[in-house]
């Protein structure tokens, strides 16, 4: 049987526990929290008294977690290109309702949640230059992104759970910096995203365990071939007006390891949790190919470790056409 007959069996095998893994993994829309919970309303005739106190608050901020802020903002503000390209997974029917592509517009709607409350939040901060981020918006879902996984789904959930668990990093980082300097409600705002992101990393593990059990070997082989290519991250084709696709991309990761947002270290611990949550050391009825694959990503994260060591973060910020003050 052809591998793409079998990784389709496979998809439609777990798309019968579907039900459940919806309920398990995602809150009703009712119950969840929405961007108005957490950020001035309007209506309340203490708006600008606390449009005031947000702004004075986001003065604390530096430029360099500033600009990791803003480009957090951005990579979720991409939403369309990351659902489009979940929707084209072999075994997702994107144009009924099966159980996977209810799963990936459910996703949506509560990933969705976390641009709307960040972009506003930056709006109402007055230290962004609110057209150079759109426009930088705007470049990166027309660019797309190259993550290397094709339609085949097992690379795809290797680099869901990945990412899901970097963001998780991100933003639970950018939480706990705002909220040394007093910004309670940009901490609250990020740790309910980390909170989602997190969430949203488990279901992706849980896909991959499932599917290790029934297709080890080609799992495994696909687990080898994302680690081996390197997990890129969404905007790494992310630019601002006038640059050429991903020119901006080293500078805003800079910033993100020079204030220990998101750094090469944390990279390595993902790979490390992940060859833990997904018994890589115990998983049995692998082929040679496969065996020589485990082999390769158990002894990986050392290898990475001695590179790590090399990588020296330059220590100058640098400017962005987002940040105005």
């Amino acid at each position: 049987m052809k591998l793409e007959n079998i990784r389709l069996e496979v998809m439609q095998n777990i798309e019968l526990k579907m039900g459940d893994i919806l309920t398990q993994y995602l809150k009703p829309i009712d119950k969840n929290w929405q961007p108005q919970d957490i950020l001035p309303d309007s209506k309340d005739p203490n708006f600008f008294e606390e449009i005031r106190e947000l702004q004075g608050q986001a003065k604390e901020m530096d430029h360099d977690l500033l600009t990791v802020l803003i480009g957090d903002t951005i990579t979720e503000e991409a939403l369309p290109t990351y659902e489009s390209w979940l929707m084209n997974v072999e075994g997702v029917d994107s144009e009924g309702r099966n159980g996977w592509s209810q799963w990936v517009r459910s996703w949506t709607a509560e990933e969705n949640r976390h641009g709307d409350a960040l972009n506003k939040y930056l709006y109402l901060c007055g230290r962004v230059n609110m057209q150079e981020m759109e426009t930088s918006t705007q470049h990166l879902i027309s660019d797309g992104f190259d993550i290397q996984t094709g339609r085949d789904p097992y690379r795809n959930f290797v680099y869901t759970s990945f990412q899901e668990l970097a963001t998780n990093i991100s933003h639970r980082r950018v939480a706990s910096l705002v909220k040394k300097s007093g910004n309670h409600q940009l901490a609250k705002m990020c740790g309910l995203i980390a909170s989602d992101e997190a969430r949203h990393a488990k279901a992706y593990i849980h896909f991959v365990k499932l599917i290790m059990e029934l297709d080890p070997s080609e799992m495994m082989l696909a687990f080898k071939d994302m680690m081996q290519k390197k997990i890129v991250m969404p905007a790494h084709f992310m630019r601002e007006s006038g640059q050429q696709i991903g020119e901006l991309y080293a500078q805003f990761s800079d910033a993100a390891q020079r204030i220990k947002v998101y750094t090469t270290d944390d990279y390595i611990d993902i790979l490390k949790s992940l060859l833990v949550e997904w018994n890589i050391d115990s998983v049995s009825g692998l082929s040679d190919a496969a065996e020589k694959a485990r082999d390769f990503v158990m002894r990986l994260p050392q290898r990475l470790e001695r590179i790590s060591e090399r990588i020296v973060v330059p220590t100058a910020q640098q400017p962005f056409k987002w940040v105005s003050v």
